[in-house]
Formats: structure tokens, sequence, C-alpha cells
């Protein structure tokens, strides 16, 4: 599918009346996925190991792969894919088939502390609103968020005995209902003075929070970066960092009493061989809380991607001690964590050649010792 228009804003009668979002994979598409899935099996290497042609797709199921990407950059900003032989797989089936994949959209960025590249969104016990909590390990309802990649994947292996549902909106709609509502909050949403929370996931050269606007533009792009719960992580758990000013609270609280509206948040339930794909800068997404299965093999599972395209947009050069990289197509985002290793460096070296992506070598744009003198001044 070209890109003819670029992300714009929608509200969720918009995706009900246009499914051009949603694409279902072909028999003969479905049956190329087994067949690279037959040959990675029969010729087992690590996954940081693996390249195309370890995972050998035929042209339709690889062309598929890229309709999908393209289409997160266009209208909707997401996109559906459904039909993966996602019930025909054991657990470390999927994790290599949804490895493959990967190898034929873009660079796998590392997800957390400990720096892995394909992160399993299940219940495993952990907390969400506290020190070091992510939500992907727990079975909480989420703040609306982005994720830390130009693409966010999730693959459905298994779903809830009840709950779990998807919300998807629009933050480009977000950003022209604060306009409408409150067009005094546009410049605090996006000055430069929010710092949030790497909740333990920095590189352990980097400070353990970062600034980042709530939305900005890199040109005719619009971007956004909002995840209320890791701003207030930055404060409850640093008392440096400098305190929400009045503003800053009202507007937080605005964009929460817009988001799970059902005017612009689209909910829809993910089912078993889905794939969910969405453009982290123009749209925001959110979770139900869920009730899970009893018996271990039959809870909601989903395995979670974050890539890094070499067709994404730029970004503002306020949005780089985050993401890094913010030029177009670049190699960029995800969280380094603690345990980067040489083989990730290797892998990460190789892909970007095979998908033409400029690579920078990582280091932070802000040290420690930059970041300490930044909040000084505050």
């Amino acid at each position: 599918m070209p890109i003819a228009t670029g992300p714009q804003a929608w509200k969720t009668e918009d995706v009900k009346r246009d499914n051009s979002w949603i694409l279902r994979l072909t028999p003969e598409e479905v049956e190329g996925f087994r067949t690279a899935l037959a040959h990675a099996k029969a010729h087992p290497k690590a996954l940081l190991d693996m390249t195309q042609a370890d995972y050998p797709l035929p042209e339709a199921s690889a062309k598929a792969l890229q309709r999908a990407i393209a289409t997160t950059q266009d209208r909707w900003g997401m996109c559906l894919v459904k039909g993966f032989p996602t019930n025909e797989w054991s657990e470390a089936d999927m994790r290599v088939a949804y490895w493959g994949m990967g190898l034929y959209m873009g660079v796998g960025r590392t997800q957390n502390r400990a720096s892995e590249v394909i992160n399993d969104v299940r219940d495993a016990g952990g907390s969400y609103k506290v020190k070091g909590g992510r939500g992907y390990n727990t079975n909480a309802g989420l703040d609306f968020h982005q994720d830390s990649a130009d693409v966010v994947a999730l693959l459905c292996r298994r779903t809830a005995k009840e709950g779990g549902t998807s919300k998807v909106m629009s933050s480009i709609a977000l950003r022209d209902r604060v306009a409408e509502l409150r067009p005094d909050l546009l410049p605090v949403l996006e000055s430069n003075n929010w710092f949030h929370s790497f909740q333990n996931a920095q590189d352990p050269t980097q400070p353990p929070y970062y600034r980042c606007p709530l939305i900005g533009k890199s040109g005719a792009y619009f971007c956004a970066r909002a995840n209320r719960k890791n701003t207030v992580a930055a404060q409850r758990d640093f008392s440096e960092v400098p305190r929400l000013s009045a503003q800053q609270e009202e507007a937080l609280d605005l964009l929460d009493t817009i988001m799970p509206t059902d005017e612009y948040c689209y909910s829809m339930e993910l089912e078993v061989g889905d794939m969910q794909l969405l453009n982290s800068f123009v749209t925001l997404h959110s979770r139900t809380p869920f009730e899970d299965h009893e018996l271990p093999d039959e809870k909601r599972h989903l395995m979670r991607l974050w890539l890094s395209i070499p067709t994404s947009q730029p970004l503002p050069l306020q949005f780089a001690e985050y993401w890094g990289d913010v030029r177009a197509g670049a190699v960029r985002g995800g969280v380094r964590g603690s345990a980067i290793t040489e083989d990730f460096l290797k892998y990460e070296k190789r892909q970007a050649d095979v998908m033409n992506m400029p690579l920078t070598g990582f280091k932070p744009i802000v040290t420690q010792e930059e970041m300490s003198k930044i909040v000084a001044a505050n």
C-alpha cells in the first residue's frame, strides 16, 4: 500500500467506517510463515544470529509484512494483521517465527532493564504504578502511552478469560481537541521542561530520568511522547526534579479527560493470530485490566517487538534526549537497559545494513553530570 497522505487525526467513528487499516493474510501468505518457521527449526540459531536467510519468507509473505509497516505510516497510524497461525505454534516456535518476521520489518530494539529484544506481555506478578514498574508483566489496566520505538508490534498467542481490551487513539486528534478547549495549554505541552522516569531501564551511563515535550513537530511531522505514570514517577522518586507547575498538572488532567472517551478512543479485542502494529508518534494506547485462565498455557500471552523502521519520520531536536537519532529512517529508540551484549551490537549493525538505515553508536545525549546541572538550574 503506497503512503498517500501520511497520518491524520481520527476519531472512533472514522476507524469504524473505514477498516482499510485491517489486513487479512491470504492462505498463500500464511503458508509462507509456516515454511519459514520449519526451515528455522531445522537449522536452529540464536535469535540475534539469525538473518533473513535463516527465516526464508516467500515474496508474498514478506510483502504482507511490508504492507503492514507502510499502513502504520499512513492515514490511521496503525495496522491490524489477522490470520497468523499462532495457534499451531509452541511458545518457543512463536518466538523464533516472530523474530524472523522482524528481520523483514526493521531493526529490533531492547525493551527493558534486562535488554531483552522480545517481551512477553502477560501477567508475571509485576506491579504497575510503583518505582520501576512496567505494564507488560502485570494484569493491570494501563495509562495511555506510547512505546519507545517507531513501531510497536503485538502478536497474540492467547487471550484472557475476561478483559485485556486494547484501546487506541490518535494523538493528533488529542492535540486538536486541546487546541479547541484550552489553546493556552499547547505551549505547556510543547515545552521541554517535562521530566520522565526511565523506570530503571536506562543505560548505566544515563541519568535515571529524561526531558521530552509531550507534543512537538518536525517540519510537517507531528509527534507525541506521553506517559503520565512515568512523569509522576519522576516527581515521586527524584526530589531534585523540578516540580510540575499548576499548568502542567492542568494539561495532564485535561489529556486524561479526553483520552478515554468513546469519541476519541477506539477499543479492539485482539484475537489469537492477530498482530497489532502502532506508530508510536501519532497514536496512544492503553489496555483494560484482565482476568486470566487457570491453566498456565491458557493464560493471556502476547509477544512484543519494538521496531525501528526505514520509513520513519523525523523528530524534533528536543526529542533526541530520549530517542537518540532524530533523523528520518535512522535506527533509534528502545531502552538500553544494563545487559547490552556484543551479540546484540553485531545484530544491530548487520540489520541496519540490511534495512539500509543509518546507525549511530549509542552514547547518552545528556550525561548524569550534565543532567545534574540542568536540574540545579531550574
